[in-house]
């Protein structure tokens, strides 16, 4: 089954946290990106959701994030895991976003695409988000001739 819902950790995977809020190198080039990969993209934090609407606003506004961002669904949940199972009903239909292994759903490893952290001091180089939608081509099956990696600060 090709994963056609991509959920999506916030802190330490698109952003540093939701204190800082501070946007990591490629952010809105790699939404648009995955935007286009996947039929779906959702939200599945520990950041509440009216947190996580304010933050996105913030980095909309700034020019870090596209507008449609905001308007993200949230995926509702407790516990100590991710399961994607709340994403979607069908396992192997979702994939999961995340830089924090011990929120992997038992037995649903095979799913989780691990990004590396974006942690302090948070370089301006940092290229985890090209990283990592590499590794969602594979994934997905997509060839990735049409992916340009991101311009860091500096670059043309």
């Amino acid at each position: 089954m090709k994963p056609t819902i991509l959920a999506l950790d916030l802190e330490g995977t698109l952003i540093s946290n939701a204190i800082s809020q501070i946007p990591r190198p490629g952010l809105y080039w790699f939404l648009e990106e995955i935007h286009a990969l996947f039929d779906q993209l959702a939200m599945f934090t520990t950041v509440p959701e009216d947190r996580f609407r304010s933050i996105a606003a913030l980095l909309a506004r700034e020019g870090s994030a596209p507008a449609w961002f905001m308007e993200l669904p949230c995926i509702r949940w407790s516990g100590k895991t991710k399961d994607l199972r709340l994403a979607s009903p069908n396992l192997g239909e979702a994939l999961l976003l995340d830089d924090h292994g011990p929120y992997v759903h038992p037995g649903q490893e095979y799913l989780w695409v691990q990004v590396p952290l974006f942690g302090s001091p948070y370089p301006l180089d940092d290229d985890g988000l090209n990283f990592v939608l590499h590794r969602l081509l594979d994934r997905t099956g997509v060839v990735d001739d049409d992916v340009h990696p991101v311009a860091r600060s500096g670059e043309a």
